[in-house]
């Protein structure tokens, strides 16, 4: 059982005496906190807070990051308040405690909810001190460790919380050695059966490989001294849940796994590192395309390493990864080499994306809608798989496979993809949509009024592009619906001979009071957005009482104006399709504010006559917006026609949105178009157009009743 003198004696050798003795105070506090209270396995509480410390002291974390370790369960579990604590051992350690504690005396309407909320505020956490991850990560892997005491039950709830979210995240940090001993854990608390059978096939192949692994390391080690380069030359093992996600990933057999042999070189410079990757070249036949430089090019997480795959002797895979000391701490404690080794080196840049991710987590944070919309954000973006594109200026950018150039104008900056209209990939103008390749080049093509497209949310895979599109249309949505809602409210009170000005604040408070909303806005939201009925509510504000003598329909109510600008709360039905010129109505629908159909439109007959449920509306007289309309064109199935079609519809300065084409028979065919018109005036000139086609028999303007509105 560790000791508190053990844990002292380990830290003599990087921390002062006086820093000793305040972990050592931390550590006596929290065992007279702890007292009484024993783990499941019987032992006393305060071995966990020590065995946390412990882990961390092999990352040679600072003394803070120790005394929050002895503490991180004092305020949670003891009752003693955070301010004692602060009192006792100062605002810092007390925040990081704080991080660290788990929600309590909240309650959730599901687990999800609460594992998120609590994640949702460790990111915060995070975002004041990256050490709270660390400390957090550590009490974790000791909770794996010991999960033995468990009901099978809550060891694979456990196991699966790790592996979707702490796992992942100490990858992210570069924490490799914790990572793997996560998975591992994780692998055998979910998978016992299967653990232990993989386990043993390891163990069994272990004593036929050793001959070729030594054969393959002396080999290494000649070509080394031939080259007079000193590096230490070691093979690689797999740890057991990276076997068994291959083998399930990419439905191989252990014989397959077990047959790619793995060495590291680490070495003392960057130029030893390309110096030896040109002896194993020479050596052994390199692989094409498993070459890979991710010293050139950092991983997000700070990991630097030369990758790449040869054929050795027999036919055998060799991977060789080739690095220096300072990036093989880097690789096994990551984020946590910077107090490892305190040197202005490659480290503190891994340190810096750390933080840089951290602080996206915290925009991400502001940005979702409910921490379980936040957690989803951030499990893409603990993504396995990355590309790495460049801006015109050269900057290197990370995004998840998968990425499209909104993900790209989002991770180069919020306002970028907010105003983001086209982009250029290697100089060629592509969609918006496209996915982007390892190496591409791109530019992105923005426009001070753009606004983010719903339609991106289909396509985007990053969080943040996810996030940040979805806040900036809720945003949008609210200001359009507080609009729409003020338009309709003015004409509900204008058809009772009144104005918003003849409405006194105790009437206004009484109604916000009886809705349960705060303000006038959010009032105003709710009848843009369908969710009340502008008549009701203009009749309740103009009474003191719920009984009234005034008549909803004493004054004749003038037509709404309808521009075609008024974005997302106003919408077209498609089963009618209206254009300016047609005689319209609104049908307000809850949700999602008004839909205008014409006035023929069958879906609106059994409430065109209903004030609380339609608007009469008109077109704007200013209106410039084009709309969509759907013709049937009667026409002599001959070459050529389609391409007279579609220039008599150019020259009457419309355009093609879909065109399909029916054949009824031999001779005629049916085409249905779709096209895109200012008006029913500038329609009638584009059917005038094609009428004067030789062939063409009828046109009729169709409209869809079933089709949804």
């Amino acid at each position: 059982m560790p000791t508190i003198d053990a844990l002292s004696e380990r830290l003599t050798q990087y921390l002062s005496h006086s820093q000793i003795k305040q972990v050592c105070r931390a550590y006596y506090y929290a065992e007279q906190a702890h007292e009484g209270q024993r783990r499941r396995s019987g032992e006393p509480y305060i071995v966990h807070p020590l065995a946390v410390a412990n882990i961390l002291t092999e990352m040679h974390l600072d003394h803070q990051s120790l005394m929050a370790a002895m503490l991180h369960d004092v305020i949670e579990d003891t009752g003693i308040p955070k301010s004692a604590l602060a009192t006792q051992f100062g605002d810092v350690v007390t925040d990081l405690v704080d991080g660290v504690s788990k929600l309590t005396n909240i309650h959730f309407e599901s687990k999800e909810e609460q594992q998120a909320e609590n994640f949702q505020k460790m990111a915060m956490a995070m975002a004041k001190d990256i050490r709270v991850i660390l400390v957090k990560l550590a009490d974790r892997l000791h909770n794996l460790r010991t999960l033995g005491s468990l009901k099978p039950e809550k060891r694979r709830r456990i196991a699966r919380e790790t592996l979707d979210i702490y796992s992942p995240i100490a990858n992210r940090l570069g924490l490799n050695s914790v990572r793997m001993e996560m998975e591992d854990l994780c692998f055998e608390a979910m998978y016992p059966m299967r653990s232990e059978m993989i386990r043993k096939a390891v163990k069994s192949a272990r004593g036929h490989r050793t001959e070729m692994v030594d054969s393959i390391a002396a080999a290494i080690r000649n070509r080394l001294n031939e080259n007079a380069i000193s590096a230490r030359v070691f093979g690689r093992e797999k740890h057991l849940y990276s076997i068994y996600s291959k083998m399930r990933d990419q439905r191989k057999s252990l014989g397959d796994i077990m047959d790619v042999f793995g060495f590291r070189i680490v070495t003392d410079s960057v130029d030893d590192c390309y110096r030896i990757l040109g002896a194993m070249h020479s050596l052994f036949k390199p692989v094409p395309g498993r070459f890979k430089d991710y010293i050139a090019i950092p991983k997000t997480n700070g990991y630097q390493s030369l990758h790449t795959t040869l054929i050795g002797l027999s036919g055998t895979p060799i991977e060789i990864q080739i690095r220096t000391e300072d990036m093989e701490a880097m690789a096994n404690h990551g984020i946590a080499a910077h107090w490892l080794y305190k040197s202005e080196s490659d480290q503190v840049s891994g340190t810096q994306r750390a933080r840089q991710w951290v602080q996206n987590l915290l925009e991400l944070q502001k940005n979702a809608g409910s921490p379980i919309e936040f957690v989803e954000h951030v499990k893409v973006d603990l993504f396995p798989d990355e590309i790495y594109v460049f801006t015109p200026k050269g900057k290197i950018l990370e995004l998840p496979s998968g990425s499209t150039a909104v993900d790209f104008a989002y991770a180069v900056h919020t306002d970028v993809g907010n105003h983001c209209i086209a982009c250029r990939i290697d100089k060629q103008l592509a969609p918006l949509s496209a996915r982007l390749q390892n190496g591409q080049t791109i530019q992105i093509v923005t426009a001070p009024n753009a606004q983010p497209n719903p339609a991106w949310l289909n396509f985007v895979v990053t969080g943040k592009a996810r996030s940040n599109i979805r806040n900036y249309l809720k945003t949008q949505r609210r200001s359009e619906s507080v609009s729409l809602g003020e338009r309709l409210l003015n004409k509900a009170l204008s058809a009772l001979g009144k104005t918003m000005e003849d409405i006194d604040q105790a009437h206004i408070d009484l109604v916000l009071k009886e809705t349960d909303l705060v303000t006038i806005e959010d009032l105003l939201e709710d009848i843009g957005a369908g969710n009340r009925m502008a008549p009701l509510i203009a009749r309740r504000l103009l009474v003191a009482n719920k009984d009234t003598d005034i008549d909803l329909h004493a004054f004749e109510a003038s037509p709404m104006a309808i521009k075609g600008t008024e974005g997302l709360v106003v919408s077209f039905a498609k089963c009618c399709s209206p254009i300016p010129g047609d005689p319209i109505v609104g049908h307000v629908s809850s949700g999602r504010g008004l839909v205008v159909h014409t006035e023929t439109c069958r879906n609106v007959e059994e409430y065109r006559d209903n004030p609380e449920k339609c608007v009469h509306l008109s077109w704007d007289k200013d209106i410039s917006s084009e709309f969509t309309v759907d013709l049937k064109v009667y026409m002599e199935n001959r070459r050529g026609i389609i391409v007279e079609v579609a220039s008599a519809v150019n020259q009457a300065d419309a355009n093609i949105e879909k065109i399909s084409v029916e054949e009824r028979d031999a001779r005629l065919s049916v085409t249905h178009m779709k096209l895109s018109v200012q008006g029913r005036k500038h329609l009638a000139r584009t059917i005038r157009r094609l009428r004067t086609i030789r062939g063409v028999s009828k046109i009729v303007r169709t409209r869809n009743p079933k089709e949804k509105s």
